[in-house]
This record gives C-alpha cells, structure tokens and sequence, in this order.
C-alpha cells in the first residue's frame, strides 16, 4: 500500500460538480489500496476576491490580516471536498495548515516552511482516512498561533513538502493542463507533453515562468527526492514525471530551503576569450559560435552585455585545454565580423586571459529574495577581489575573478552562505545525466521559454574597482527589488582617467522606475555615467541537461534567431540553460523559431485552456 499526495488547483475544485469529480477521482484512487493526503487550493477565484475586498477596505493592507483573510478561501474547499468524500462513503478528514501542524518562518504573505508535525496526519491516515489539507497556508509556532500563507505557487509547495515529511511514495499535482510542454502551447500550438524532465530542468523552466510548477516545490522535491508528476484533472492520462536523483540524507527540521544558497561551486579549468566591437547587427553570435561549434569546441560561459554605438562585445569561457584552439577561431573570424556598410569601424579585438577561476553560488532559495547577488558581491569585494565576468540564471550566480583569488574567494563565500563547496567543475558534469529512464535520455534542449514581464536597466561606467557592484545591488536589495539577469561588460573605458564598465542587468517591468530613480540619486557618490531603462523586451530562453558537453547548441539558438533577423541584445548562461534578450515585438517569434530550431515541435496540437 502506498502513500500519494496529491494536489488540486484552484480551477480543479472551482465549483460544486468539479470538487464532486475530484472526489470521485480520489476515491478512486482510496479503493486501490492506497493511503492518500490531498492537498487543495481555494475555489477557483476566490482568493482574486477576497484581495479586491481587502483593497476596497484600505490600499495598502497589513500583511498579518490579509493572511488572515486569505487564509479562509482554502478552508471552504478542504470542508466541502470533505464532505464530498464523505458523502460517497469514504472516511475523510479537513485540516488547515495550522490543524495539520505546517509551522512555518514568521513572515506574512511569504512565508517559508521550517518544518511539518506529521502525528495527527498519521493518525488520522491509520485510521484509514483521507486526510484533506489545506494548501498555501500554515502557522508561525505552537506558541504564537499566527496564521501564515505562503505566497506565489503556495499550494504546490504546501503538497511537496507534506510528501517530503511523510516519506510519501509519490506526489501528484493536478491542474488543468495534461502535463509540462515543450514550451507555452498558446504560443506554440505543436509544443509537445513531455513524459519525464529532470528536477533541474524543470527548476530552470519554473523559474523562467513555466506556471504550471513553482520552483519552490520542485526545489524540495530535489532536496528530498520526491517523485512529482504532473496530471490532468479531467483525464486518466499518465502526465508528466519530474524525476530527481537518489537525495543525501537530510533533516526535515528547516524542511523548505532555510539558506537562498545551498551550493557553492568553483572551477579554475577555465580560460577566457572576449571579442571587444563586434558589428551590432542579427547574426554575428550565430557566426561566432557556428565557427565555435564546427571545430566541436564545448563553451561554458557567454556574456554579451548592452551594446554602445553599433558595436558590442561577446564574451565566453573554455577548458584551458582547448583555448589555443578558440582563440585560434576568435582571431580568424574577427576580421570577417567587421560590417560591410561600415568598414571603417575596425575589425574586433581579440582578448584572452588563461588565468581565471568560476565562482558560483546556487541555490533556488534565491528566487524572490532581493540581495543575495548583492552578498555575493559585498564578500568578494571586502577581500579586494575584481569580478571579471558576471553571468546569472535564475538560481545561480556566476562570477569569472583572477586565478590567483580563487582559493580565497571560495572559503569567504562558503563561509558567507554558511554551506560546504562543491569541489568538482561542475560545467563538466551533466546534470543529473542518469535520473531519467533509459528510454527518455536528456535531448540537448527540454524546453523553451518566454518572459514579457522583464526590463532591462544599464549603468555606464562604473570604476572597474571591487565594490561597485556590491553598492548597485546592495541598494536595489534594500528597496526589495529582486534582480534576474546581470551581465557586466568586457570593454574597459577610461573616463577621466579612471577605467570603466557597463553593467546591465533586467529586473521586473514594475520595478524598472523605481530602481532606475534608486540608482540615479547612487550615480554621483559612485562616479558612473547615466542610468538607462528599457521597457520595450523580452527573454526567450533554452533549457536541457542534455546541453552540457553538445557543441553546437548556442550557435544553433542563434542561428534560429538569425534566419529571422531577430537581433540580440543580451546573452546569458549557465550550464543547462541560455537566455538571450530581444526586442519585446520579436519575443514571439524568437520563441517559435527555437522551439522549431530544436526539433521539439510535433504533429499533435492539444488544446489547453486560455
């Protein structure tokens, strides 16, 4: 007999017949033996509601009674589809997330869990009953008795993390699509289900805004090896599996992620090469790292930061093995780059540096909590050590220093984010290469995403000293703005006799003012240049385990995007996944070239609601 979690979104308990139908399907599933926790969100709209009720009250509402509010949309469902259950003669019991013993940080509308008291679940589960919990809910301590909610995606970590205390065998989230697609198929009408994905995969494509997971529930999911998959509500079709590797024994005390960080990685088998004035026009990467993927060159970093003029600069990274041979294909296109309407502009500078090391924080904690870049920065620069490179995804940071600081920037950093270094490069391991079946070996891209929701914000010459960053970021943290992409430039300008960078970075569309007037009152006290904004973008990124130790995979994602003269305005990496920036009227476009580009599209269409 086993244990199954499985959670029930708002949609799927939206109204009287459809909790009757999830009710029947729970059933079901009770009769085949098994012991079941089923987990529900609040009816279809009802949340949106009582929001708009509290801000027909007051226009900025505290946070502890809008928990308390908010708070009661679930505990309507888990009574009713108790009932339901009840009704058809099966034994079954509602908890809230307090009555179930969820306890979690103290943090109103956002909390975390620490940890879950599983005995009256257990009790209940003994007595062969259907436990039926209360999602995106819990309380701050036995002593306190505060009501919390979780946030965004609150009922998915809600469901994970009650698999992960009970040892659940598995847990199923039903929505109301079939599965995880290829990429978004309203955009995409030949996106495709996929049977399995990877953790990681998966991490990166809900963090890029694939909202049928939340990447707190996947990364928990990771943490302990719980088996996720994601079904329809109104089918018997098997959905996708989200499938993770073997987990290292873990307490389930600080049960959610309790550090944003919990990795931190190094590798000095890393040489730099950066090509300063490229032509600024659809098709130069495409060139580059076609010529790159031609002579089976495995890149691991690219950077192409802001353009100035009508030039830019790419930057990436290589094993130092092989660099003799990129620099060798860098310094034999470069001449080529050069625009044939402007041939008076030069051919690019080729710059190489043999002597860098990677460091990398990591960790999916970081989502939504503005500043961890920031400390990464602030612990580097209080050692006096010079970032290079700056390269980000959505749960990992990246910056290339000088060799020689490598052994000392680690210990700081490890020390910092209180967690052990991995020792191993890890640009050199496929990320859960052998989690997936035999039969569903990772392709080299799994999926494509898109994000409208993003802009872009640049600050001209900044010194090129340590600390700046740390100042720029430190601040945006204290406002609360959270920071996806930062990509600072390779071309160093000497402004009165101080050398300079550009650094660019894409906050959310809403925080684009406020963090521009932030940095604006900075500028002066740093001695920068003037701050930019640019509304007017859009983020297609590629995702795949089956990328690392694949040439070719960049240039054919430029490639697409060439053939379709979308120009590209920013390129970041990390090592399953990269993520360019165009113009927001191409992002479409961008999305459908790639996802054709990598032969993901397929004959079927499947309809998905609007």
């Amino acid at each position: 007999m086993a244990l199954i979690v499985q959670k029930y979104g708002g949609t799927s308990v939206g109204s009287v017949e459809r909790i009757q139908a999830v009710a029947q399907r729970v059933l079901k599933t009770a009769q085949m033996g098994n012991s079941l926790v089923v987990v529900v969100s609040a009816m279809g709209k009802t949340t949106d509601g009582l929001v708009k009720l509290a801000n027909q009250i007051s226009t900025n509402p505290c946070r502890r009674e809008m928990d308390m509010l908010l708070s009661t949309g679930e505990q309507v469902s888990i009574a009713l589809l108790s009932m339901a259950l009840q009704e058809l003669g099966q034994p079954a019991v509602s908890l809230t997330g307090a009555q179930v013993g969820i306890v979690t940080e103290a943090e109103h509308t956002r909390a975390r869990i620490l940890h879950i008291q599983t005995q009256r679940m257990e009790r209940h589960l003994d007595a062969g009953k259907v436990v039926v919990v209360a999602g995106f809910q819990g309380i701050t301590s036995t002593e306190e008795l505060e009501i919390t909610t979780l946030g965004r995606g609150g009922s998915d970590t809600s469901a994970v993390a009650l698999a992960a205390a009970l040892r659940a065998s598995c847990c199923e989230i039903y929505t109301d699509v079939p599965g995880i697609f290829t990429t978004d198929p309203r955009l995409v009408p030949q996106a495709q289900l996929m049977e399995e994905i990877t953790s990681d995969e998966m991490l990166e494509l809900a963090s890029l805004g694939a909202k049928v997971l939340h990447p707190r529930a996947v990364e928990i999911a990771r943490n302990y090896g719980v088996e996720l998959v994601v079904r329809s509500s109104w089918t018997d079709d098997p959905g996708t599996r989200v499938v993770s590797p073997m987990p290292k024994p873990r307490s389930l005390q600080d049960l959610e992620i309790a550090r944003p960080v919990d990795g931190v990685e190094f590798d000095t088998d890393q040489a730099k090469i950066a090509l300063l004035r490229v032509p600024d026009y659809p098709g130069v990467a495409a060139r580059l790292f076609g010529e790159i993927a031609h002579q089976a060159l495995d890149i691991d970093l690219i950077i192409q930061s802001i353009h100035e003029g009508n030039t830019n600069d790419i930057a990436f990274t290589v094993s130092k093995n092989v660099i003799n041979r990129a620099e060798a294909v860098a310094a034999a296109i470069a001449p080529a780059l050069c625009t044939q309407n402007n041939p008076e502009q030069g051919e690019a500078e080729v710059m190489v540096d043999r002597q860098i090391a990677k460091v990398s924080i990591a960790g999916a904690g970081m989502i939504g909590r503005p500043g961890v870049a920031a400390q990464m920065f602030a612990t580097l620069s209080s050692a006096g050590i010079n970032i290079q490179m700056i390269s980000t995804s959505e749960v990992k940071v990246s910056c290339v220093i000088d060799a020689d600081d490598g052994d000392r920037a680690i210990a700081l950093l490890c020390q910092t984010f209180e967690v052990n270094n991995s020792p191993v490069p890890q640009n050199r391991i496929s990320p859960q290469s052998s989690v997936l079946s035999p039969q569903h070996s990772s392709p080299p891209v799994r999926g494509v995403a898109l994000d409208f929701n993003q802009a872009r914000l640049a600050i001209r010459h900044i010194p090129d000293r340590p600390g700046m960053a740390a100042q720029v970021f430190g601040l945006l943290a204290q406002k609360n703005i959270s920071v996806d992409m930062i990509i600072q430039s390779q071309r160093c300008r000497v402004v009165n006799g101080i050398a300079t960078r550009d650094i660019a970075f894409t906050v959310a569309q809403a925080d684009a003012q406020e963090a521009k007037a932030a940095l604006e009152k900075l500028a002066p006290s740093l001695g920068c240049g003037e701050v930019l904004v640019d509304t007017a973008i859009a983020k297609v990124s590629i995702v795949g385990s089956g990328m690392v130790g694949q040439p070719g995979v960049a240039a054919r994602m430029f490639e697409a995007l060439s053939q379709h003269q979308i120009n590209i305005q920013m390129i970041t990496t990390s090592e399953i996944k990269i993520s360019c920036v165009v113009a927001e009227n191409q992002g479409v476009t961008a999305l459908q070239a790639i996802h054709a580009a990598f032969g993901l599209a397929g004959s079927q269409k499947i309809q998905v609601p609007a």
